[in-house]
Order: C-alpha cells, then sequence, then structure tokens
C-alpha cells in the first residue's frame, strides 16, 4: 500500500484557481477548489479508478442530501437516488465547515465502521467536481479524525462519470 501511495502522491493535476485554506471551507461550497490538501494524497480520475479496481480503499461520497419538500398531506415523495462509485459508503452533510455534534457523531461512527476501527486503512474523499465538501471531510478525517492515508478525489462522480466509469445507486449509511 505504501507503493501505491508513493506512486499516487507524484500525481500532478492541473492547477484550480483557489489556494488551501488553513481552516475548513464554510461557504460557496461549489466554487474552485485547491489543488492540494495538506497530509493527503488528491488523485486525478484516473487514479482515482486504479485505486478503486484494486479494493483496498475505502471510498467515502460525502454528497449533501437535499432536503425534504414541504408537501401537501398524503403526498409521495420519492428522493432523487444517489448515483455513485460502486461500493461507495454515502455520509451525506459530513463536509460542511462547521456541523452539528449529531453530524460529528454520525461521521466519525460511520467512518469508523467503514474501516472496521482501523485508522490506516485507506479512505478517499469525493463528491462532485468544485465541491469543498469532499475536500472538508477529507481534512477533517485527518486532522481531527487521526486517519492517516486520506485520499482526496476532487474531480467526484462528475469526474468519474464523464469517464464513464460504472456507477451505482447507492443509500446512505445508516
Amino acid at each position: 500500500m505504501l507503493a501505491l501511495t508513493l506512486a499516487l502522491a507524484s500525481i500532478s493535476l492541473p492547477a484550480y484557481a483557489a489556494e488551501e485554506p488553513k481552516e475548513y471551507r464554510e461557504d460557496g461550497y461549489r466554487s474552485p477548489v485547491p489543488d492540494t490538501l495538506e497530509g493527503a494524497t488528491v488523485v486525478d480520475d484516473d487514479a482515482a479508478y486504479a485505486v478503486w479496481k484494486t479494493g483496498a480503499v475505502v471510498f467515502i461520497d460525502v454528497l449533501p442530501r437535499p432536503p425534504k419538500p414541504k408537501l401537501p398531506e398524503g403526498t409521495i415523495y420519492r428522493e432523487k437516488p444517489r448515483m455513485s462509485i460502486p461500493g461507495s459508503v454515502w455520509l451525506p452533510n459530513v463536509g460542511y465547515g462547521r456541523i452539528a455534534d449529531v453530524t460529528d457523531e454520525y461521521f466519525r461512527t460511520r467512518l469508523e465502521k467503514a474501516v472496521d476501527g482501523d485508522k490506516d486503512t485507506p479512505v478517499l474523499f469525493f463528491c462532485l467536481d468544485d465541491c469543498w465538501m469532499s475536500w472538508n471531510a477529507a481534512k477533517r478525517a485527518r486532522e481531527e479524525y487521526g486517519y492517516t492515508n486520506v485520499f482526496w478525489y476532487p474531480y467526484g462522480t462528475d469526474g468519474w462519470k464523464f469517464e464513464n466509469y460504472p456507477m451505482e445507486r447507492i443509500e446512505r449509511a445508516e
């Protein structure tokens, strides 16, 4: 796994408009992201696909879950399905700059479950292209939760789908 990490660390991505901030991003979540995340390995589409094929990296989708609209009583509501990278764990709403205690607890416990309690297990965070949610979540996992082998895929499912890699419907991790 060390060899894989070192090989991926040498991948260079095109420069984005944003510089890496010291703190979490708290607004403008759908805007250009930096090309770095201190202490994490940033991967492009091909590298994300390569590590996905190994089955050795846990993929964490952090796309927020849209709120249920206020509808007249008795209206049948069907949530839009989340199409994502096959085998991913969907932890919605954990990528905001500030998260409530209940969300923090959800993130910690579901992430721990996804890696079977081993914080050295490689984890890859993603959302959509130009989405700070995955950057924030990867930073939080590394800095606050102590995960040691963190990958960040800034192109997310937009890049994955563009490359015609497989997609599947996933459900929120309970």
